[in-house]
C-alpha cells in the first residue's frame, strides 16, 4: 500500500541512508544479527526485534501514519523465496 506523503523509492532511499549513516553502527552487534529493524524515516526512531510485524505495529503506535522502512540486520534482504540471504559488509 502506497504511503500518502512518500513514494516507495523515497522511503527506500531515506531509510537506507538513515541506516547506513546513523543506525548501522549501533545495531549490527552479534545479538542483533538476523533480527529485523524498522525505521521511521521522518523521525529516525527505530526498533529491532524478531518479528517485523510486531515491531512495525509498536513503532506505528508511537508514530501514527509514519513512513516505515524495514530490513534484516546484517543481511541484504528481509526475506527470500528460494534464494539465500547474503550477509552485508560494512
Amino acid at each position: 500500500m502506497p504511503h500518502s506523503r512518500f513514494s516507495n523509492d523515497e522511503i527506500d532511499r531515506r531509510g537506507q541512508a538513515l541506516y547506513d549513516e546513523k543506525i548501522r553502527i549501533q545495531v549490527e552487534t552479534p545479538e542483533n544479527i538476523g533480527k529485523q529493524i524498522v525505521i521511521d524515516i521522518e523521525t529516525g526512531d527505530y526498533e529491532v526485534g524478531e518479528d517485523g510485524l510486531k515491531v512495525s505495529r509498536h513503532l506505528m503506535s508511537k508514530h501514527p501514519g509514519a513512513a516505515l522502512y524495514s530490513l534484516r540486520v546484517g543481511f541484504n534482504a528481509v526475506y527470500t523465496i528460494g534464494g539465500v540471504l547474503t550477509p552485508t559488509t560494512r
